[in-house]
């Protein structure tokens, strides 16, 4: 294992790696000494939980900055929250961070980055072929805890974000997942899962298909908080735990769809 000061690398066997890069809450304290908003709205826009589903895999990536240092999931020029309008219109700073705070965060952007493609660089001379399973969670109740949810209609429970990649180079993978993935017995019903309706994917995914396009598929999976009360930050454990297992159950058609994909 490598641990640095922001992210977890789990090197293990197979050709799945499991990212959580939303998972981290922490800061570095000349960050937190200038944060404007609290503990809550911090740890409602991230995603604590996904860092226990990545243990579906052998290989994780898991984040310990918090999103409002450096977003590793955003172009590097909007990786730090500098505006309310790079943060959902929250004021995240009491003054506006200082360029040396900037670069700092920025340098942990790179290294993430630079240690994300050594990591695949590796995985795929040994497999050909690799999957990212890219987890992430999202609000649905922005209006307040006592407000209306979004409408389901556009904001299912799994959005799978496919964007950024060649959909259809990848379509054996990605329409064995989804399927897998709906056709789970979900404590005794189906999940609502449907793609590109909330979400494309965001950076992370895209510099991977931009780096590794023939070789790495990143499939970006977003769950709704439907497992949790995001205003109250409580998430239920036997539905996270199912989750868990839901997403456990697509490993293997999505191991037999790389392999076929490998042969052909």
């Amino acid at each position: 294992m490598s641990l640095s000061p922001h992210c977890i690398f789990q090197r293990g066997t197979g050709p799945v790696v499991a990212a959580a890069i939303h998972n981290g809450h922490d800061t570095r304290k000349n960050i937190e000494r200038h944060l404007a908003i609290d503990e809550e709205q911090q740890l409602r826009e991230e995603d604590p939980v996904t860092g226990e589903w990545t243990q579906i895999a052998k290989t994780q990536i898991v984040g310990l900055r918090s999103r409002f240092e450096v977003d590793l999931n955003r172009p590097r020029d909007k990786a730090v929250y500098e505006t309310p309008a790079d943060a959902w219109g929250m004021k995240v700073w009491d003054t506006p961070p200082k360029q040396q705070m900037i670069d700092a965060s920025l340098a942990e952007y790179d290294q993430f980055y630079e240690d994300v493609e050594e990591l695949l660089r590796e995985m795929v001379e040994e497999y050909g072929k690799v999957v990212v399973y890219d987890l992430h969670t999202y609000n649905h109740r922005r209006d307040g805890a006592d407000g209306p949810p979004a409408d389901a209609r556009k904001n299912p429970e799994v959005n799978i974000g496919t964007g950024t990649m060649d959909r259809e180079y990848w379509g054996p993978v990605v329409d064995r997942f989804i399927s897998d993935l709906r056709a789970y017995d979900f404590r005794g019903r189906n999940l609502d899962v449907r793609e590109n309706v909330k979400f494309l994917g965001g950076h992370f995914a895209e510099w991977i298909h931009q780096t590794f396009p023939k070789q790495v598929c990143a499939i970006s999976i977003e769950f709704k908080k439907f497992f949790m009360d995001e205003w109250e930050g409580e998430a239920d454990p036997s539905e996270v735990e199912a989750i868990y297992n839901a997403l456990r159950s697509t490993l293997p058609g999505v191991r037999d769809a790389l392999t076929a994909m490998k042969e052909q």
